[in-house]
């Protein structure tokens, strides 16, 4: 099963801005916050969104990420850092722009996996464009799942930067990502401030919610560790929950990504990726217990109360979500009258169907 990072007796509150919470927990020194959006829930939800709808169906939540800095009085130049290629579905430019915030720089780096004998060994930064300054306010986007690629960069720039005279005033993400961002990002708060003293910090947005990754294969036996997130001992905004729980399948798809690159880039390749996890589903449909993979995916055991599920969901400070427990419990009672089986067969028709309009 996954492990904890930092989300033990955390919990979310409301910022006052719509669908934007604040991750409040002992002992971090950065901000971490969740925002919530129609896009990006039926994106994270539905691999059918692919192509420019992937990159467009995540405007609106990154700009109201963005009114909630500016309202907070970010009102520096910007610096964009595009990590190629997952970084190029995130529209930070464009909702930097619609926010009045002016880009002066935008750079990339190459992230590369190093393959051996069609085993991966590594990554390497190969390509980069990155021009230093003072007191930068610099703005990122990418998934985040194991988070080797992000330290892999973020080492990379923070020493380009130590060594050509720079400095960071800021740093502020935006990522479809999991709970191993937070680590990641208070050690390298730390590095930073070794040659940047006046660096206040991170402040992290996770869409929909900040995940966890496999640390095994899971119940169905072939999920990706490190790589294929899910909800136990994550926190998912309360919007999502209720999405997923009233739109079919989606609980039961691969993760909340597949390929983020793929889907946005290569979107036959995606729809392969798609199908291929189906039709493995379908396999394992007989020897799998749809409740407990049900339970696997929504992070908890039943029977469980509404007081025990607002600990376990974190949402012990956001007020009144009976109607939700509700959801939840009448998604898990229709469960035990569902066939994986059959959802695996409807699923890879669906697909198959889709896949049709781009061979």
């Amino acid at each position: 099963m996954p492990t904890k990072h930092n989300l033990d007796g955390a919990a979310l509150i409301r910022t006052g801005h719509r669908s934007v919470y604040k991750l409040r927990t002992e002992g971090l020194v950065n901000d971490f916050l969740i925002v919530s959006g129609e896009g990006t829930r039926h994106l994270m939800a539905s691999p059918e969104v692919v192509g420019f709808g992937s990159y467009q169906s995540m405007v609106p939540a990154t700009m109201s990420a963005m009114q909630y800095l500016v309202d907070g009085g970010l009102d520096d130049d910007v610096n964009i850092l595009t990590i190629l290629r997952g970084g190029l579905n995130y529209p930070i430019e464009e909702c930097a722009f619609r926010a009045g915030l002016r880009v002066t720089n935008i750079d990339f780096l190459s992230c590369e996996r190093i393959i051996e004998d069609n085993v991966i060994k590594g990554l390497d930064v190969r390509y980069q464009k990155v021009r230093t300054c003072r007191d930068c306010v610099l703005m990122i986007g990418d998934i985040i799942a194991s988070g080797a690629t992000l330290k892999m960069c973020m080492d990379h720039v923070i020493g380009w930067f130590r060594s050509h005279g720079g400095s960071f005033k800021r740093i502020i993400f935006f990522t479809i990502g999991g709970s191993n961002a937070i680590d990641l990002m208070e050690d390298l708060t730390e590095k930073i401030r070794a040659f940047s003293p006046g660096f206040q910090g991170f402040t992290c947005f996770f869409y929909e919610g900040i995940f966890n990754v496999y640390q095994d294969k899971g119940l169905l036996g072939f999920q990706v560790p490190d790589i294929d997130f899910y909800w136990g001992d994550g926190i998912v905004s309360p919007e999502f929950r209720e999405h997923v729980v009233s739109h079919g399948f989606a609980l039961y798809e691969k993760c909340i990504i597949y390929d983020g690159g793929a889907r946005r880039y290569e979107i036959p390749d995606h729809y392969k990726e798609v199908i291929a996890y189906w039709e493995e589903v379908l396999e394992a449909s007989a020897r799998i217990d749809l409740m407990e993979l049900t339970m696997e995916r929504l992070g908890y055991r039943e029977p469980i109360s509404y007081e025990e599920w607002l600990e376990v969901t974190h949402f012990r400070e956001l007020g009144d979500l009976r109607v939700l427990y509700g959801d939840e419990m009448f998604f898990l009672d229709k469960a035990r009258r569902l066939s994986l089986k059959d959802i695996a067969q409807k699923r890879i028709e669906q697909i198959k169907q889709t896949l049709k309009g781009y061979e």
